[in-house]
């Protein structure tokens, strides 16, 4: 019996229903991958949607791709690959902010995926508390926007500022960058989970697709 809403390859199992429910396609997750099952997975993928993407993409796992699909679109920075049509007409206005330049490459993984959507999106990058000072030039644009994401790694204090001075929902990223006492993420992991300003969400550790991806479904 053939099983219903979804594609059996043996060691995966494609959810094909999946941008029925939720408006988008299942997003590949290349780490843990071999080339060979990343191949399998992006073939039978096209059959179903014009919207693939993979991310966290190594170089060995790219270059094996291009060979098949040279059209691939890959974002360094952001370690995100997407084969398929960019979505056209720019909607509603997402604003991407970094606490610091080491916290770019996660902003950058969900900017590029809200841009690809169809998305306008704008960023914001090193004003993090250090030097607080720093966000005053920006504050209309911070009160002027739909949606924001504030990515932030060690104290991530910068969540709790701009969602203390901006009325749009607020999507936090704590990031794995600082030192020893930063537990890879962890203290701004709860930093932002234990902020006392209203109005603001966290998604997991490094998580810039997941951002994204909530960003947009606000802004759509």
């Amino acid at each position: 019996m053939k099983p219903k809403g979804f594609v059996d390859l043996e060691f995966a199992k494609l959810d094909t229903e999946r941008e029925k429910r939720k408006g988008l396609p299942e997003i590949i997750y290349a780490p843990g991958k071999t080339t060979n099952q990343l191949k399998g997975i992006v073939k039978e993928f096209k059959k179903h949607t014009n919207l693939v993407f993979i991310s966290r993409i190594a170089q060995t796992q790219l270059e094996a791709l291009k060979k098949s699909y040279p059209e691939l679109k890959y974002f360094k920075i952001a370690q995100l690959a997407f084969l398929g049509k960019e979505i056209k007409g720019k909607r509603g206005n997402c604003l991407v902010i970094t606490a610091g330049t080491s916290d770019i490459p996660v902003a950058e993984e969900a900017a590029i995926f809200l841009e690809i959507l169809g998305n306008n999106v704008e960023r914001i990058y090193d004003i993090g508390v250090a030097g607080v000072h720093r966000i005053e030039p920006f504050r209309d644009k911070i009160k002027k926007a739909n949606v924001l994401i504030v990515v932030a790694g060690m104290e991530a204090a910068l969540l709790s500022i701009i969602s203390g001075i901006c009325p749009a929902p607020i999507i936090g990223v704590p990031t794995s960058v600082g030192y020893g006492a930063a537990f890879k993420g962890l203290s701004a992991l709860l930093g932002m989970l234990n902020s006392c300003a209203p109005g603001s969400v966290c998604v997991n550790i490094d998580n810039g697709l997941g951002a994204g991806y909530f960003a947009h479904l606000i802004n759509k």
